[in-house]
């Protein structure tokens, strides 16, 4: 019951008095506003229009003329973690989110598990009268519970939201999405070619919940976390969009850095006499190499063209998105919503600085330690933005777009941790179009909305007792004076085992790039910097404070015992370390017998999940029956055009193909269709070696029952087909196709498909098709 039960129970209930308002729903206070959170991905403050960038964001703009633009919010660096602290208003190694879903390991920091003890905001919302809606990525589910068959009480509807539509994981195709619909996984609704975009299809569904709801419960306020995929790579646009940038960013990211510091400064972003930090400021050495910045004149005129349009892709893609966002606000306006609905609009972490010194068509690269090359990537300029590109921008636009600070995503430096912010209430800020510096983190976002409603953070949640929330109310900034001190005292950073401390007006960082390799983090530097003062961190003090940075050392371990920061990552984003990393992760317990068994008419399973094929050795049997000579379609498809491999008939062609992360023509093993009948279909990978970067090397050959059909060398993929989404699917390729031989899904007709055996243990294809038989003989 919500309530003690109040009414009479006699024998009779003609003599007996009901009390509905024991068993009805809590309401919301009188008056208590709406809450829409629009949280992009990968932007630094100095890419949007409010901020003084290029990138036109008039939905953005209009919010910040009716309400407040934060100059001093900050993030945690990276988008999992950040968004856990949307979530909870914890830290994030409190959350268990040290690093992404997909890394996570088995220490409480890094767990990807949220304990009870930190429970969501949306919980506390809905049960004091709110409706709840998440719409867009979700970055929080743990990688080992992705799979349908695992517990959903990590998934949206089992963290306080009544309703959930968008994807699981880091990152999706927006042409060709891995969708889930509370807690399912679901198909697109429309193909590209009929004008479907993945920011377009979220807003279409996020007016859909907050219609329905106000539909039947006109008075009930609602939360609405809206999580489009921009500004994350891929970076995907309408065509009209990219074209409306055409030139805008010829100059260079050099040149960009050098104009829009003023234009910050000039509306109040930045105070005067803010510095330009240096383009690559970290000494060799302390940083992955990857996050090199090429000087604009050692380019040639080809490579200044492709990273010209790579920003114009960024651009429209951003754009394009804001204009979905506008949908929503148009449609509160109209409705008479948008007075008492209070808007946070924002980003999760810096520029990102994920698409190498090259900038990528596929960003699955980086995700397998596989270069990016000038000659991959200069004859697609044409199709960047497009089904065919998975593209990002150099690292140049991701130190440009975090213009004035130093280095961008995953570095606690101001580039990794600055980020936008606009809050927008016409009914409860009176102030319009004015700016706030004082110093604010994520965690502070969670008190900020609780406050604003008017709910208390409960003691015990679902008979938990709760951890205090760290962070602070924002609240006191929106109708004080602009130049209030911050109530923020102290604000930990730590990704991927580079530290920072902000402490009142100072902050001290290591000069430890994230994922750089190396260890020793005692003898770390630690630069100091005067932030009050200072604020892109251009002078490092600590030669002339080394008292206060000793002081600004000791606070920062403090916090980390205090919020289960340790142990910290030395790992390398290259080379072998990289694969002992990903080898540390969460992936499915390898059987006994070395095989997995999966079977038609099913959900696609996560790679996490799924038997690991990228290491060694494999062998993967189907037992199939073909009806009719007619009989085509895929047998079983894990990953896409970007990278992957996939068994499917076609045109009386039995093929088995390995897309080496979309380099060059696909590695085919074709073969005559059998006749008519029931068959093992199968092919075994014989690893003999690796190649320059990790990836297995080896001979590859084709099977139709016992009889080898086709033998050819393949090299495969060292660690991942891709970060999330385009999982296995047997009898169908779910998202973006394997092979360009066929169109998405391709299903299979003509015939029957028992199940697909994928086999890791160290014995021959002979042996494991007899082991198979032998098996299937007991079924």
């Amino acid at each position: 019951m919500s309530h003690q039960f109040k009414g009479t129970i006699n024998l009779d209930v003609k003599d007996s008095t009901e009390d509905w308002g024991a068993f009805l729903a809590k309401k919301a206070p009188q008056g208590a506003p709406n809450v829409l959170v629009v949280l992009y991905d990968d932007t630094g403050c100095a890419a949007w229009s409010p901020y003084g960038g290029r990138v036109q964001m008039p939905t953005m703009d209009r919010l910040a003329q009716n309400g407040l633009t934060y100059t001093q919010w900050h993030t945690t660096a990276l988008c999992s973690p950040t968004r856990s602290t949307f979530l909870t208003g914890r830290n994030h190694h409190q959350n268990g989110f040290a690093s992404i879903s997909e890394t996570a390991l088995g220490f409480p920091g890094y767990s990807s598990h949220i304990p009870p003890e930190n429970a969501p905001m949306a919980t506390v919302l809905r049960d004091a009268g709110w409706s709840t809606f998440w719409v867009g990525k979700n970055h929080n589910v743990p990688v080992d519970e992705w799979t349908m068959g695992a517990s959903k009480k990590n998934w949206p509807l089992g963290m306080g939201y009544d309703r959930f539509y968008g994807f699981i994981g880091g990152e999706t195709n927006q042409w060709y999405p891995d969708l889930a619909e509370d807690n399912h996984y679901t198909a697109q609704p429309y193909q590209p070619e009929d004008g479907y975009h993945l920011s377009k299809d979220l807003a279409d569904k996020a007016l859909e919940f907050i219609r329905d709801s106000k539909q039947t419960e006109p008075d009930k306020p609602w939360y609405l976390w809206f999580c489009p995929g921009a500004n994350h790579a891929p970076h995907h646009a309408p065509q009209d969009y990219i074209d409306k940038y055409k030139g805008v960013f010829d100059d260079g990211y050099e040149a960009y850095r050098e104009w829009v510091l003023p234009r910050m400064i000039e509306r109040g972003i930045l105070p005067d006499g803010t510095e330009l930090t240096p383009l690559n400021p970290m000494p060799e050495g302390t940083f992955t190499p990857g996050d090199l910045v090429r000087p604009w004149d050692s380019l040639s005129e080809e490579e200044k063209s492709l990273f010209c349009r790579m920003a114009e892709v960024f651009a429209g893609y951003s754009e394009y998105t804001d204009a979905q966002v506008g949908r929503i606000i148009d449609y509160l306006d109209k409705s008479g919503q948008l007075d008492n609905t209070i808007v946070f609009y924002c980003a999760d972490n810096g520029a990102s600085g994920e698409g190498s010194p090259n900038g990528s068509v596929n960003e699955n690269k980086i995700f397998n330690s596989y270069p990016d090359r000038m000659e991959d990537n200069l004859p697609l300029l044409d199709k960047l933005g497009s089904p065919d590109t998975y593209n990002h921008y150099p690292t140049g636009w991701a130190a440009a777009f975090s213009t004035p600070y130093r280095m961008f995503k995953r570095y606690t430096y101001q580039g990794g941790i600055a980020d936008p912010l606009v809050i927008s209430w016409p009914a409860g800020i009176s102030a319009r179009g004015q700016v706030r510096h004082q110093y604010h983190h994520c965690t502070d976002i969670v008190p900020t909305i609780l406050d604003c409603c008017g709910v208390p953070m409960p003691k015990f949640v679902a008979g938990a007792e709760q951890t205090p929330l760290p962070g602070i109310s924002m609240k006191y900034s929106f109708d004080a004076d602009p130049d209030t001190p911050t109530r923020k005292v102290t604000q930990y950073y730590e990704m991927f085992g580079q530290r920072g401390i902000w402490h009142k007006g100072w902050k001290a960082v290591t000069e430890h790039g994230p994922m750089s390799g190396r260890g020793d983090f005692g003898t770390d530097t630690w630069q100091l910097f005067h932030t009050d003062a200072d604020r892109s961190e251009a002078h490092d003090l600590a030669a002339r404070h080394p008292d206060k940075v000793e002081e600004m050392k000791a606070l920062w371990y403090a916090e980390a015992g205090r919020f289960d920061v340790l142990p910290l990552n030395s790992y390398p984003m290259t080379g072998p370390g990289v694969l002992e990393f990903f080898s540390r992760q969460y992936h499915v317990a390898t059987p006994k017998t070395g095989t997995y068994t999966y079977y038609p008419g099913t959900s696609e399973v996560p790679e996490h999940s799924a038997a690991n094929t990228h290491l060694g050795s494999f062998k993967i049997l189907a037992e199939v029956t073909i009806a009719d000579a007619a009989a085509q379609g895929v047998i079983f498809a894990q990953g896409s055009r970007f990278g992957g491999h996939a068994m499917f008939l076609k045109d009386g062609k039995l093929v088995y193909t390995y897309n080496f992360l979309g380099i060059g023509d696909e590695q085919q093993f074709v073969a005559d269709a059998p006749a008519p009948g029931t068959y093992i279909l199968g092919m075994e990978f014989i690893k003999q070696g690796v190649g320059t970067y990790q990836e297995p090397t080896g001979t590859t050959r084709l099977y139709i029952n016992d009889t080898m059909v086709a033998e050819g060398p393949m090299k495969t993929m060292p660690i991942q087909f891709s970060l999330c989404g385009e999982g296995l699917c047997i009898g169908y390729d779910g998202g973006d196709a394997v092979s360009r031989a066929y169109t998405t899904k391709f299903d299979f007709t003509g015939g029957e498909i028992a199940h697909v055996t994928f086999d890791v243990a160290d014995e021959t294809y002979l042996d494991a098709e007899t082991r198979l038989a032998a098996l299937l003989s007991r079924d």
